[in-house]
């Protein structure tokens, strides 16, 4: 009997030892994501305020510098790679996945702009990118190819834990592109819920969504889910945390903006401004359950501190010789000379053109009017044969176009502003206005009077509508805002091709005698 004994508690000292082999003592974990969002076809750097920032050389030294030094790094990118520059026209997003299967991004979420050019451009990026790219409130079950080249969800494996990774397009996708048949979204949270619940029923219990709703809709929604640990943002563009160079850029909110989930348990928003400017940095300590503990982060600005790095640098050198050959194509022709500034006796026609390609890009959103900046036109046309160069020299810093809805109090507001205290606003077609001196005395659009208690959609580039030349008004109105990911080049490219060759007699802004 003691035998018998002594060999059932050396079989179960045995059977213990080995469970506890294969199921050790749970422990804290350390994540660290890197990410960026709205990238927008901006291989090269941008100048900000002066400063170049940005370009996928740079980013490249960035990526790999912080995945060598962090705690388990995960790169992520919360979607709209497609749309913003010449790159996008003659690569359709193959460029950008160049550099992001070379750097060695681990999943990406499906933006808006994914979809500018049908479905084919994305099928091909999907099936040849070397990551999953993700919609989960996506219905393209009609669409197999797409079907198959996107995904639900993903679980990627650091450091031996699983994390589970969902990802989103807007809530209103179908109004912001062009009619695709198949194309459906389904219910923001409970597709979204459906899927997280899938995944922790495998025992997944580190989370994170790719949001490509907005940073407004992250935070209103975060507080709905359960189980999601890290929301990482995007299509907004927005910028949160600090940067180490004052006053380049205003920020929206703390990073990581920290909400609860549904549970009760911390949800972490966070998001990369746009272009590649930044890459964010979060790391987050999650316990045993999943549940974060702790975090730290802070964007890191993309500028000349860091190098280029020479691999990626000379494989887009090789990208930029069509692009090259292409800003001498023409593009159409001029019948009248277009004029940058406002003189005695001369409109700024050029500034009108422009208000008219912005507002021809957007009008399948609802815009009835645009505006341009007269510092945002940087260069005239002569009659005569227009190259794509010379389009990028009178719109050179990449803007996209934001549609405001705005009240006709607003909207006259942001008119008298830009008269009196500069910013001047250049109108499109049908939309007349009157000054003397630095008064505004009237404004029409079709022949009526602006009325100030009516709504208007009104289109604007983001650095006017984000209070650029000190457009408050803009800022800071309550009515819905889009932004639409278009890029200003890109709507006047599009306007002259479509309307060749281009003739130009309008008067909008009259001066009282």
């Amino acid at each position: 009997m003691k035998r018998l004994a002594s060999l059932l508690f050396g079989a179960l000292l045995a059977s213990t030892i080995a469970s506890a082999q294969q199921n050790p003592p749970a422990e804290n974990f350390t994540l660290t994501v890197l990410h960026t969002n709205d990238l927008h076809a901006h291989v090269e750097p941008v100048t900000v305020r002066g400063k170049s920032i940005g370009g996928y050389a740079r980013q490249a030294s960035i990526l790999i510098n912080r995945r060598e030094k962090a705690i388990n790094p995960l790169i992520l990118n919360a979607g709209d790679v497609f749309q913003g520059t010449l790159y996008f026209n003659e690569y359709e997003g193959l460029a950008d996945l160049s550099f992001m299967n070379l750097i060695g991004y681990q999943a990406m979420a499906v933006g808006n702009h994914e979809f500018d050019r049908g479905v084919q451009p994305l099928i091909t990026f999907a099936n040849l990118a070397r990551f999953p790219v993700i919609a989960t409130n996506l219905d393209v079950s009609k669409l197999p190819d797409l079907a198959q080249a996107i995904k639900k969800s993903a679980v990627i494996e650091v450091s031996g834990q699983k994390i589970g990774i969902v990802a989103s397009v807007p809530d209103n996708l179908l109004e912001m592109i062009l009619p695709v048949p198949g194309v459906a979204v389904l219910d923001y949270q409970k597709s979204i819920q459906a899927e997280v619940d899938n995944l922790t029923k495998q025992g997944i219990n580190k989370i994170i969504l790719l949001s490509h709703g907005g940073f407004s809709l992250d935070t209103a929604m975060a507080p709905k889910f359960r189980h999601i640990d890290l929301v990482v943002g995007g299509h907004s563009h927005t910028l949160l945390g600090t940067l180490n160079v004052p006053d380049i850029a205003d920020s929206r909110g703390e990073y990581p903006t920290v909400t609860k989930d549904a549970n009760g348990n911390p949800t972490l928003i966070v998001q990369a401004w746009e272009w590649g400017k930044v890459v964010g940095e979060i790391e987050v300590t999650f316990d045993p359950k999943g549940i974060a503990q702790s975090w730290r982060g802070n964007p890191i600005l993309v500028d000349d501190t860091w190098p280029e790095n020479p691999y990626v640098a000379t494989m887009l050198a090789a990208f930029k010789k069509p692009i090259e050959a292409m800003m001498k194509k023409p593009v159409a022709e001029l019948k009248t000379d277009l004029a940058q500034r406002m003189t005695p006796g001369v409109e700024p026609t050029m500034g009108y053109v422009i208000a008219d390609a912005a507002l021809a890009k957007t009008a399948k959103l609802g815009a009835q009017i645009a505006f341009w900046n007269s510092g945002g036109v940087r260069a005239p046309l002569a009659a005569g044969t227009v190259t794509y160069g010379q389009l990028a020299e009178v719109c050179p810093f990449g803007n996209q176009l934001v549609v405001l809805t705005l009240t006709g109090q607003e909207l006259l507001g942001a008119i008298q502003h830009g008269v009196n205290r500069g910013g001047m606003l250049l109108p499109s077609r049908g939309f007349v206005y009157t000054i003397e001196g630095d008064k505004l005395i009237s404004a029409t659009f079709n022949g009526t009077p602006i009325d100030p208690t009516k709504s208007y959609k009104v289109t604007f580039s983001n650095f006017t509508s984000g209070g650029g030349d000190g457009h408050e008004i803009l800022k800071n109105a309550k009515g819905q805002r889009i932004d639409t990911g278009f890029v200003d080049l890109e709507a006047l490219i599009e306007y002259f091709e479509q309307n060749n060759p281009l003739t130009f007699s309008d008067s909008r802004i009259k001066t009282a005698q």
